[in-house]
Order: structure tokens, then C-alpha cells, then sequence
């Protein structure tokens, strides 16, 4: 590229990109949130940084905070003007700096080659915002004061050519001159290099606060000790709670009943209840009721004699003995046929089993926790489940919250997921940015927790390496303005929905066969997956529509 540049291109498309939520108080740039703060507030935090921590290492931080700022904008540089020249896809960056205020930019020299191993940048700055709060507080500096706006533009050059590129302040208004003039190389052809790389590079401070640091990290270890339940993290009041009536169970052998939504994670805290006891040694063997037939539930559960069906062709152990010592986990144990109910009792009662096809008696040592997304006192009414058998189960009953009521909770789950993710993918990405979190938040989570790590999931998978999780990759219909909410979880459109039901005069046993026969014509008369769609086991939505129909 010739040092005679052109003009900067047109700012329409950055300025774009800005949005004020003033209802909400939050202002968006593309899907960064950012806070206006006045000069008077960032002549304050200068002088306690200066005051608390010296001069170099204010300086220091500074010049970091802006480099973050820098990668940031680097990041949507190139998708915002993909079409356009270098020149001007790399304008948006000076061109993001004057947008936000800090300082007009005005392009002197630039030489660069499109991989980005030579380059050498020139570069006027006026109204720069750092000198004209540093000469209100301090007057005129020896030394160039536009830090941060310094680090910015090492940040962004960096990460918009993919090499370290530094640039120093080569004459600064701080200093008592007109404009500041700022120059730009590669780092390695800068002779004080390694001056300019330490301010580049996390500084502890003081000697002092290497205690601290151990100390913090200690305080930290210690909460996340408490906070976590297994491999279950969590900050919000619900999930302490939980974790609280669970970790007062685990000690003990009280056969424990998990109520929740599909998706809420009844098979992890059944699993960090397990880990949390005597028996964490010993076997812990989960079982999902609803996935294994009728038919074949009790072989399943309590094993089977050679010969004791067609296709039995040697005994073999079922779910309890497997589980011996340890811990057994019943998922949708509401899903269990009634033959498989009373020999399940007679397990709970006896402490002992009898195989299918055979008539002697094992002794078995379990500690039984099940879990169920049903109302069991409903079932036990309408004569589906055992009433003897659910007082077995709910000795000691929790019920596990919903997403959508632990809200507090999501930044920590969100790390998690996308810590594991990332590794199950072999891929690098950034957190979500601003808006993408902002729209987790708000988001109703009729899925949970399960529907959070897919969500989590297929967001690495569409996000660039390196790049940030964007809302897009979440919510394919958050093309919208900045922090929409996706329609699922629009609490005022189901609340008007409610209205103009019961407007309507409908009941709702009438609204819930409604559903029931919109989600089978969706789905094509597939009950199993109807089934899913309406958030109900396959069992209990084939017996509602026998009972609708009138069948026995």
C-alpha cells in the first residue's frame, strides 16, 4: 500500500452498528455493551490508579485495558467490510475510536503488505480524551499520557494482521503539543522493544500483594468448594438450597425422590449425591424407565434365569445386583408398568430380589434415589401409579428448580459448557459476547439446562476459532435489533396468548387437547415425538389420549 492514502472511508456502517436501549439502560456496539462514562468519572479512576499503584504501573494497566478494547474491534473489522479495500476494513478501527469519543484519527503513512509481515503505520491524533484529563489533573507531562488509547491501537493491529504490532506515541498534547503523532512496527523492530513489551504483560504490583493473591485464590477455592455439588456449579439461592438438602441426604441411606422439569439435571445432582456419600466407591448405575419396554422393564432391573423367556440365553445380573454396595438411579420412574411397581416395592421392602424365571432370593444393598418430571399424587389418583410405592419414594423429597428460576446461575454454567465443548471440538473460542449473554439472561429456558448446553454447544460449532460466541450463533432469529429477546421467551406473548384463551371462555382440560392434538398433527401423529414436543413422557400422553378417546 502507497503512503498516499486515501481519505478514511464513510463511518455509516460503524455508526450502524451503535444502539441506545434507553428503556432498558444498556447501549449496544454491534454486539459489544458499553457504558458512557464522563470525563470527570475517568479523571477520578486515573488519579486513584496513578495514586494507588504508581505511574508505571497505571500506566501499564491502562495500556492493557485499551489492547483488550483493540482485539475486540479487530475481531468484526473484516466481517463488517468484507468487500472492501485494506485500507478501509482496517479503517474501522481508528474509525471505532473516534465513534466512541476518544480521539480523531487522521491516517499519515501506511505501509502494509496483505500478510501483514511488514508494516509500518503513521498516524495524527487531536482532541485526544486521556491528554485533556491528564493536563486538567496533572498539567504538562514529560513523558506522552495517552495510554490507553496506545494500547488500543497495538491491540487492534495486532489482531487485525495476526502479529505483534506495537505502536509508541511520538509526540503527545499531554506534553504541551498541538496534536499527538503516533507510529507503528512490528515489535521486534523497535531497539527498546522489551521497554515497550513489559507494559504489555500482567504485573502483580508489589511484593505485597503476592499474600493477597494467595489468600484471594484460597477464598475463591474455598466458595467454589461450596458453591459446586459434584461437578454442579452454581451461585443462586435455588440451586444452594438444593445442594443443601442433598448434601444433608448423602451421609445417610434415605431413598431420595428428585422432582423437576425434563432437562433441570435430576441425573447429575442424583450422581454428585452418590459421590457425596459412603457408597462413592461403589457402583452408581442409572436406569431410565421410560426407555426400555414394558415388557422387558423387570428383566432390566432385576436380572434374568437362563431359559426364562425365548431369547434368554444365559442368566445374567439386572440393574440392582449391578449396584450393589452403591447406588441405583431410577429416572421417569413414573414411566413404571404396575407389575414392575409391586416388585419394586417388594425390593424397597425386603432387601431382596428374585430373578425373572427363577425362585431363589438375592440379598442386595442399595441406596435407591429416583426422579420423575410427573406429579406422582396425581398418578397415584388416576390409578397409574402405586400409592404404597411413592410413600417408599418420597421419604425424602427435592425438587430441583428450572432454568428459568436460577437465572443467576447461567455465567457459571455457560463457562462450563463451553469449557467442556471446547474440548470435546478441538476448538478455541471466546466467551459470548455482551448481547449474547444478555439474551441468555432473559431467555425462559423451557428446555433447562439440558436445552443450555445444546444451545452452548452449537454456538462453538458456528463461532469462528478465536472468535467470540456471538447471539446469532445462539438465537438464529436474534438478527433483530440489539438485545430482542427470542420470541420462545416472550413472557408478555404467552401472557396475551392466556388472555384471549380464557377470553374464549375455554377451560384448561380444553386448552391441554388442544395442544395435544396440535403437537400430533405437527409431528404426524408420532406420539413419541408429540411427546417431546409438549415436555411430557411418551406413557402419559398415550394414556391421556385413551382416557380423551374413552378406551379402557
Amino acid at each position: 500500500m502507497s503512503e498516499e492514502l486515501p481519505a478514511l472511508p464513510a463511518i455509516d456502517d460503524i455508526r450502524d452498528l451503535l444502539r441506545f436501549e434507553t428503556e432498558e439502560g444498556r447501549i449496544w456496539l454491534a454486539e459489544e455493551r458499553m457504558v458512557l462514562l464522563r470525563s470527570s468519572e475517568l479523571r477520578g479512576l486515573r488519579r486513584e490508579l496513578i495514586e494507588s499503584l504508581g505511574m508505571e504501573r497505571a500506566k501499564g494497566l491502562l495500556i492493557r485495558m485499551g489492547y483488550i478494547a483493540g482485539q475486540q474491534d479487530a475481531e468484526t473489522a473484516r466481517r463488517l467490510r468484507p468487500d472492501a479495500s485494506l485500507f478501509d476494513v482496517f479503517s474501522v478501527g481508528p474509525q471505532s475510536h473516534m465513534l466512541t469519543g476518544q480521539v480523531k484519527v487522521t491516517p499519515l503513512q501506511l505501509e502494509v503488505d496483505e500478510g501483514g509481515s511488514h508494516f509500518h503505520g503513521v498516524f495524527e491524533w487531536a482532541n485526544s480524551f486521556e491528554a485533556e484529563i491528564f493536563l486538567t489533573e496533572y498539567g504538562v507531562s514529560y513523558e506522552p499520557v495517552c495510554w490507553a488509547q496506545i494500547g488500543y491501537a497495538s491491540g487492534y493491529t495486532s489482531e487485525f494482521f495476526g502479529s505483534q504490532i506495537l505502536f509508541r506515541e511520538q509526540g503527545c498534547m499531554g506534553c504541551g503539543e498541538k496534536v499527538c503523532r503516533i507510529e507503528g512496527r512490528p515489535a521486534q523492530q523497535w531497539d527498546d522493544s522489551e521497554e515497550l513489551l513489559r507494559f504489555y504483560r500482567p504485573d502483580r504490583i508489589a511484593d505485597k500483594l503476592f499474600a493477597l493473591q494467595s489468600a484471594v485464590t484460597a477464598l475463591r477455592e474455598n466458595l467454589t468448594a461450596e458453591q459446586s455439588f459434584g461437578d454442579m456449579v452454581g451461585c443462586s439461592a435455588k440451586f444452594l438450597q438444593v445442594r443443601e438438602l442433598l448434601a444433608k441426604a448423602a451421609e445417610s441411606q434415605v431413598t431420595v425422590l428428585l422432582l423437576g422439569e425434563t432437562g433441570v439435571g435430576k441425573d447429575m445432582f442424583a450422581k454428585a449425591l452418590h459421590e457425596g456419600s459412603p457408597r462413592r466407591d461403589k457402583p452408581f448405575v442409572a436406569v431410565n424407565c421410560a426407555a426400555i419396554p414394558g415388557d422387558l422393564i423387570e428383566a432390566e432391573l432385576f436380572g434374568v434365569e437362563k431359559g426364562a423367556y425365548t431369547g434368554a440365553d444365559e442368566s445374567r445380573p439386572g440393574r440392582f445386583e449391578r449396584a450393589h454396595g452403591g447406588t441405583l438411579f431410577l429416572d421417569e420412574v413414573g414411566e413404571l408398568s404396575p407389575q414392575a411397581q409391586g416388585a419394586l416395592l417388594r425390593v424397597l421392602q425386603e432387601k431382596e430380589l428374585e430373578r425373572v424365571g427363577d425362585t431363589r432370593t438375592r440379598k442386595v444393598d442399595v441406596r435407591l434415589v429416583a426422579a420423575t418430571n410427573e406429579n406422582l399424587d396425581q398418578a397415584v389418583s388416576e390409578g397409574r401409579f402405586r400409592a404404597d410405592l411413592l410413600y417408599r419414594l418420597n421419604v425424602y423429597t427435592v425438587t430441583v428448580p428450572p432454568l428459568r428460576e436460577r437465572i443467576d446461575d447461567v455465567p457459571e454454567l455457560v463457562r462450563h459448557f463451553v469449557e467442556k465443548y471446547c474440548s470435546i471440538h478441538g476448538k478455541q473460542v471466546r466467551p459470548p459476547t455482551d448481547r449474547a449473554m444478555a439474551m441468555l439472561r432473559s431467555y425462559h429456558w423451557p428446555g433447562n439446562i439440558r436445552e443450555l448446553g445444546n444451545m452452548i454447544e452449537r454456538g462453538i460449532i458456528l463461532a469462528e476459532p478465536r472468535g467470540h460466541i456471538e447471539a446469532e450463533h445462539l438465537f438464529p432469529q436474534a438478527a433483530g435489533p440489539a438485545g430482542q429477546e427470542p420470541a420462545q421467551g416472550d413472557a408478555s406473548g404467552l401472557d396475551e396468548i392466556a388472555r384471549q384463551v380464557l377470553d374464549q371462555g375455554m377451560s384448561q382440560a380444553e386448552l391441554e387437547k388442544a395442544l395435544q392434538r396440535a403437537a400430533l398433527a405437527r409431528c404426524d401423529g408420532n406420539i413419541t415425538r408429540a411427546a417431546e414436543l409438549l415436555g411430557l413422557s411418551r406413557a402419559t400422553l398415550d394414556y391421556r389420549l385413551k382416557k380423551e378417546a374413552g378406551s379402557p
